[in-house]
């Protein structure tokens, strides 16, 4: 008889993992299912970000954002010291470089306190001491801000799973999802053969699939997942310590980026990005990427051309920066004059996948569906992967109240079914 797993959880990024070591960790005479369709973890969005442990800084007071991203800090600190995972404290600086990002970093900086965030205002004088080789009006500095490698600690995740009796699939494509009262039942190709796994719950993590995770299920959503290529450069190693910290822009509060930063990697390495321009291929990581399914959902959404109209000039300017380097160098020589066009070296690009409403609004916090055997995570923007712990305990507390609510439910129904019987 095929083997029902009480939980399946697909999608090996940092979410999906950290949410199956958690389930695991909770309910461990449970049998769990991590389904990844890559040979390995994090080879998406976890694997191509910028490695940053964010402090929380820019997100709405009181949206989940704010709320998991300070849990998170403390969070993955303090997992990463458990298990021997260097982590570099070395702060960031979000640097003004106009009268008018002063204003906006003064505005900024009464966000942060509304956080509950630990940060200090400092002026041009002091911005040149702690930083030489940065020019600016002033900085807010915030001492919680951290790098790690963040497939590290997703691989170490993993491993806690597996080592609580939790069960792995990599190389495992989902193909269909099928849900009736009793189960969940999730078809798959593992290396191009035809496989099905059966489960009583089904948790779906799937970042840039997740809108077609969800149509599978047949869950009616008005989201539509929009792919932004994040394009970096390294700069040469002797510029490993031209800063002290990671240097931000103030970013600008119309736009859904944070604009181009320079970052200290954990190891040891600067890099200079990211930007945000249209990608035409959910996974195209490369310079140039085009998938015909990609573009033609895209093109047949009615928010994509809302939201690329709303951002078209600043669309229209980020393509252009993305192959002309020395536009790109501009966005960088505002705050690090010295840096030149041959110092911006290769490096990997990365993809956000962004949810975005028919409307043309882009969805900034997080976004869940569900049915009554599934919940799937619509939209993790950043900062997912410093809150990648809360996110995952978020989501094991919502599985478990909706499965009180069922078996209540349940017992409610039973409770009029014999009342009735007794009437009759």
């Amino acid at each position: 008889m095929e083997k029902v797993y009480d939980y399946v959880v697909v999608g090996g990024g940092i979410v999906g993992v950290s949410t199956a070591w958690q389930l695991q960790s909770r309910f461990p005479d449970k049998s769990i299912l991590l389904i990844e369709k890559e040979s390995g973890f994090s080879h998406h969005q976890t694997g191509h970000n910028s490695g940053v442990i964010h402090a929380g800084v820019y997100y709405a007071p009181g949206s989940l954002k704010a709320e998991f991203c300070k849990a998170g800090v403390e969070a993955t600190t303090t997992f990463c010291a458990k298990h021997d995972i260097p982590v570099e404290n070395c702060g960031k600086l979000l640097v003004a470089t106009s009268q008018q990002e002063v204003e906006r970093m003064h505005a900024l900086y009464l966000r942060c306190h509304e956080n509950g965030l630990d940060v200090e205002l400092i002026d041009e004088q002091e911005l040149k001491r702690r930083e030489p080789n940065i020019v600016g009006l002033g900085a807010i500095a915030v001492s919680t801000t951290s790098i790690v490698n963040y497939r590290l600690v997703t691989e170490k995740m993993a491993e806690e799973f597996v080592s609580a009796g939790g069960t792995v699939s990599l190389n495992t494509e989902v193909t269909g999802l099928n849900e009736s009262p009793e189960r969940i039942v999730v078809t798959a190709n593992i290396n191009q053969q035809a496989t099905s796994y059966a489960g009583n719950f089904l948790v779906v993590c799937s970042g840039l699939m997740a809108d077609r995770l969800t149509r599978m299920m047949g869950i009616e959503t008005d989201f539509q997942i929009v792919p932004y290529r994040g394009e970096y450069y390294r700069l040469p190693e002797k510029y490993n310590d031209i800063v002290n910290h990671l240097i931000y822009p103030i970013p600008d509060p119309d736009l859904p980026f944070l604009g181009v930063h320079l970052t200290r990697m954990i190891d040891g390495s600067v890099t200079v990005g990211p930007n945000a321009v249209q990608g035409w291929k959910r996974e195209g990581y490369g310079k140039i990427n085009f998938s015909v399914r990609d573009v033609m959902d895209m093109v047949r959404f009615p928010g994509f051309w809302k939201v690329t109209a709303k951002h078209l000039k600043t669309g229209l300017i980020e393509t252009k920066n993305s192959w002309w380097k020395p536009g790109y160098l501009k966005l960088v020589n505002k705050y690090c004059p010295q840096i030149k066009v041959e110092d911006l070296e290769p490096y990997p690009a990365g993809i956000r996948a962004q949810a975005v409403l028919k409307d043309g609004t882009l969805v900034h916090d997080f976004l869940f569906a569900e049915s009554e055997r599934s919940l799937h995570v619509c939209n993790a923007p950043s900062p997912a992967a410093t809150s990648a712990i809360p996110i995952g305990g978020y989501i094991c507390d919502k599985i478990i109240e909706k499965q009180q609510l069922e078996i209540s439910s349940d017992s409610l129904a039973q409770q009029d079914n014999k009342t009735a019987s007794e009437v009759a």
